[in-house]
């Protein structure tokens, strides 16, 4: 049976991860609205893969029998210093993410919730790849710097980003 500072640890991710799609939306508007479509591309995608992580959490707390409770959505930035500001506050958000599931693992270790914990750990092995992700993007975004033509060929890539359902 999970604690309640173990559910309510979950229920706050859980809202954390919808949250996060609404941002990588907002992030993927102002790509979009300067023309930048294959990084609203990668925002999209981006929504599309919090969007699962919120349901995946949904699922547990009510396979779990957990009232999955739903908080309000706080409004999310929709204005950037420029494209490489959004990649940058992606990023701060993967890494408030992690330390989210760090936490929720330290509550589940504290209060001896085996299952939680292997249900946490598939979140932070892959907040390795959405945190290296992210870091990678800055990088290349800061070589390119005004090269418009590397940057076109860079935004070709991410347009063809596509996030598929994970089969567990």
């Amino acid at each position: 049976m999970l604690s309640d500072r173990l559910k309510q640890a979950l229920i706050d991710q859980m809202n954390h991860e919808f949250a996060a799609a609404h941002e990588y939306l907002a992030m993927a508007s102002y790509c979009e609205d300067r023309s930048y479509d294959g990084f609203a591309n990668f925002y999209k995608q981006q929504a599309k893969e919090e969007r699962y992580h919120g349901t995946k959490i949904y699922n547990y707390l009510n396979d779990r029998g957990v009232h999955a409770k739903f908080q309000g959505i706080p409004e999310p930035e929709n204005e950037y210093d420029s494209l490489l500001d959004t990649f940058k506050q992606g990023l701060e958000q993967e890494r408030t993410v992690t330390k989210n599931f760090y936490q929720i693992s330290d509550i589940a270790t504290e209060d001896r919730e085996h299952m939680t914990l292997s249900f946490v750990r598939w979140f932070l092995d892959e907040q390795v790849e959405e945190e290296a992700m992210f870091e990678t993007h800055i990088d290349y975004l800061e070589r390119l710097k005004d090269d418009g033509n590397a940057l076109y060929v860079y935004e070709q890539d991410m347009a063809k980003r596509q996030f598929d359902v994970p089969k567990e």
